[in-house]
């Protein structure tokens, strides 16, 4: 998932997204502990967007509270 993507999301998209890739993360991970993975860098994708997700959530809610400050 590009960055570029995520910031075309709206914010209920982006935490919709956020929860079903933290879902498939502790799929895998389940998975991952009792048989081998078809996909192990699966995890690593997943975590990377994970980490892109709260990053353009974190800076959403960084604009509209230095916003409210200002006002």
């Amino acid at each position: 998932m590009r960055p570029e993507e995520i910031r075309e999301m709206g914010d209920a998209d982006i935490s919709q997204t956020l929860e079903q890739l933290v879902d498939q993360l502790f799929n895998l991970r389940m998975r991952g502990a009792y048989e081998e993975l078809e996909n192990p860098l699966r995890i690593r994708q997943i975590k990377r967007d994970i980490a892109r997700l709260k990053t353009v959530q974190r800076e959403r809610e960084s604009v509209t509270t230095r916003d409210a400050k200002e006002k």
